[in-house]
């Protein structure tokens, strides 16, 4: 290990575990109020961020307009899979429901290839990449204070990230909408007995995670580029839902954190192989970590009649 560089990559890992756990709360919003793992969350993270690029570059808006009217599409478009993919597969078997969403993928993944084309981009910056923040640690090595450099855009993506998140989960506990949406995870029938309009809450979760796809695609595309790949960044937002618990909004948050610190961690590493085992490391720990607490850490243990 190399040690001097260990306190940078750990906090370096920890900033880019924010908008981890951004990903991993559109996931969570579908599930927490319908009961369904999407697996197009990455394609809708795509084509909201490829939406922004095109209206600010292409189209030569301000970027606040173009964020804000990719935000009113994504929405829209979260709305229309729900009513058009997803509602005609209400009382289907869970497995049929689950393939829909990774054939949704797919299509959204083509669809973008044919309206944006697969050429890399450069997304316009939406922190200063200069001057960046240092931190003088009173940690010694070789007789030297060990300092952190980080960058903007890492540490105000990260801001973003936990405010929306934050944000997200007070509109869960707080709001009678959110209350809804969890009252509607737990029983669809019973919620309909009691006077819940179950489409309108699945409808409402649809466009949400679209919006929240769109917010941690800008985030992560202000820093690693944007192109069609951008879509499989949200497989490390599967280990951190899973390590947090699959209902739980604060486990996104502590989830994302860990995945993000492991991975920095590893990449401080002086061995080669593994350092470049970095993208594989937040599996090795959800592996560790359901061996040991299969509902999450935040999960709750359901005791259901097989």
């Amino acid at each position: 290990m190399n040690w001097q560089l260990v306190p940078q990559f750990a906090v370096s890992g920890l900033l880019a575990g924010g908008p981890i756990a951004l990903m991993a709360l559109g996931l969570v919003l579908i599930f927490k109020s319908s009961y369904i793992f999407n697996f197009a969350q990455g394609q809708l993270l795509l084509l909201g961020t490829l939406f922004t690029w095109w209206l600010a570059v292409e189209q030569g808006l301000p970027l606040w307009l173009a964020i804000a009217l990719a935000l009113a599409a994504s929405a829209l478009l979260g709305l229309v899979i729900e009513r058009l993919a997803l509602r005609p597969m209400t009382g289907q078997p869970l497995l049929a429901i689950i393939l829909m969403t990774l054939a949704l993928g797919q299509f959204l993944q083509g669809t973008a290839l044919l309206l944006f084309g697969g050429a890399q981009r450069n997304f316009p910056q939406i922190f200063s990449a200069a001057n960046p923040y240092k931190i003088v640690t009173p940690f010694i090595y070789n007789d030297r204070n060990i300092v952190i450099i980080l960058k903007q855009n890492l540490v105000w993506s990260f801001v973003v990230a936990m405010l929306g998140v934050i944000l997200i989960g007070a509109f869960f506990r707080f709001t009678r909408t959110g209350l809804a949406m969890r009252g509607a995870s737990e029983d669809h029938e019973l919620a309909q007995s009691i006077g819940l309009r179950i489409n309108r809450i699945f409808g409402i979760s649809w466009a949400m995670a679209g919006m929240v796809a769109t917010v941690g695609g800008v985030l992560l595309a202000t820093s690693s580029g944007l192109d069609l790949s951008l879509s499989v960044l949200v497989l490390a937002a599967f280990p951190a839902v899973l390590l947090g618990g699959l209902e739980s909004i604060p486990g996104v948050i502590v989830g994302g954190l860990i995945i993000g610190l492991s991975s920095g961690l590893v990449s401080a590493s002086k061995v080669q192989i593994i350092r470049n085992s970095a993208e594989i490391v937040p599996y090795i720990v959800l592996m560790i970590v359901l061996l040991i607490r299969p509902e999450g850490i935040f999960g709750q243990r359901r005791i259901e009649r097989v």
